[in-house]
């Protein structure tokens, strides 16, 4: 069987792009699956799936499980929290500016920053108006479910 090296390229890129752990395609006879894992942060809040993962994944969620819980202890319970994982954007484009600043004062309903999902942009508001206090998030940074986002005091 001739491997066709670009194909595996465009759908390993496609998998990082989409951000989908797994994709198979078929052409006739020919058949080829691409797969990675996925984010070790992501893993650990998933429930476990039907097959035995390796012994070296299997002991990645735990070490990450055990990073992430510091920082979950150290963010402010009052916390603007992602509603969905994705990709945090800060401004409405690149190059234009942030949404927010840390200073800012805010209107309840005011957009805070752009969580995107599956190719879809989701705009984060504030649930209440205030000064922003802190932005816990970097502009294109990846975000889990209820991961504190923003302060507004």
């Amino acid at each position: 069987m001739n491997i066709d090296s670009a194909l595996v390229r465009e759908l390993a890129e496609l998998l990082a792009d989409t951000g989908l752990t797994e994709i198979e395609v078929e052409d006739g006879d020919r058949k080829i699956r691409v797969s990675r894992q996925m984010v070790q942060q992501m893993a650990a809040s998933l429930p476990p799936m039907g097959y035995a993962p390796a012994p070296v994944a299997a002991a990645a969620p735990v070490a990450a499980a055990a990073e992430a819980a510091p920082v979950a202890a150290a963010a402010p319970v009052d916390a603007v929290k992602s509603p969905m994982v994705g990709t945090v954007y800060l401004a409405a484009e690149p190059g234009a500016p942030d949404f927010i600043s840390v200073g800012k004062t805010v209107k309840q309903g005011d957009v805070l920053l752009i969580v995107e999902a599956m190719k879809v942009m989701n705009q984060i508001v504030a649930p209440k108006a205030g000064t922003v206090t802190a932005i816990l998030v970097d502009n294109q940074q990846p975000v889990e479910y209820d991961q504190p986002l923003v302060v507004i005091g």
